[in-house]
């Protein structure tokens, strides 16, 4: 085995095109899982790494994830990037106009107070009360795991056809059945620079399954961290930083 050999990465990332719409999920995939959503750390490479990528895609690379829309703008600072929060509620498109989920697709109000309720004195369960959905970690309290699940799915028993319980990671999450990942790709699809060009979605957890239809659908690659990437976010960074010395092969040439 020579040396070069041994340096390769130890994962299976296709080699990047130019003709890709790329869009990432942030937590277990651009950044590692931490206790909480608030413990993660940003490596300080993070924003100039998709900034190069960005800019090599011609503009076409997105952040599509599960948090809220500000914090997606904080973790990514000073970067600021198309986008979908809250499993695409909230979207910025890429010209900035900012579009949003209907009222009606909101997590009622009723039930965010049941939750709260519910929950005050579950120690060490960390909850996320977003506008269109409700994120609950029971990572430092796995014991907790099953009360959880029985009170998400008596919450969401009073309207079932439009709200679902969501599993995570360490965590379930009531949404809108409307609002996920895949809607949120199509949508971005639809507008320059991402129109016309192959989508890849990288991933790393349930909440990412919609998103991988997505792209398969319109004929382009879902690619899993565990799978991808060998279960390492610091992977899916190194396969990001090699876009910015990558010649782009026969056929590659940018998109207008």
């Amino acid at each position: 085995m020579t040396c070069q050999q041994q340096n390769r990465p130890a994962f299976d990332a296709p080699e990047p095109r130019r003709d890709w719409s790329l869009f990432l999920d942030i937590d277990g995939t651009l950044i590692d899982i931490a206790e909480t959503p608030e413990a993660v750390i940003v490596p300080d490479t993070l924003s100039s790494t998709l900034a190069a990528a960005r800019d090599w895609l011609g503009g076409a690379l997105a952040i599509v994830s599960g948090r809220p829309f500000a914090k997606i703008d904080e973790l990514m600072a000073p970067l600021v990037l198309p986008c979908a929060g809250e499993h695409g509620a909230i979207l910025r498109l890429p010209d900035g106009t900012i579009r949003k989920a209907d009222a009606l697709s909101a997590v009622p109000e009723p039930w965010q107070q049941r939750v709260r309720a519910a929950v005050r004195n579950w120690n060490g369960l960390v909850v996320e009360y977003k506008r269109y959905s409700i994120a609950a970690h029971f990572r430092q309290v796995p014991e907790r795991q099953d009360d959880l699940r029985k009170l998400f799915d008596s919450v969401v028993a009073e309207d079932s056809g439009d709200f679902e319980v969501l599993p995570a990671r360490m965590a379930y999450e009531i949404r809108h059945r409307a609002l996920n990942k895949g809607t949120a790709v199509r949508e971005f699809m639809k507008h320059p620079p991402f129109r016309g060009r192959v989508p890849v979605f990288v991933g790393d957890d349930v909440t990412d399954e919609d998103g991988f239809s997505a792209a398969r659908e319109m004929g382009g690659l879902a690619l899993h961290v565990n799978e991808a990437f060998g279960k390492q976010p610091s992977n899916v960074r190194r396969w990001l930083e090699s876009f910015r010395t990558h010649k782009a092969g026969p056929g590659q040439e940018d998109i207008e």
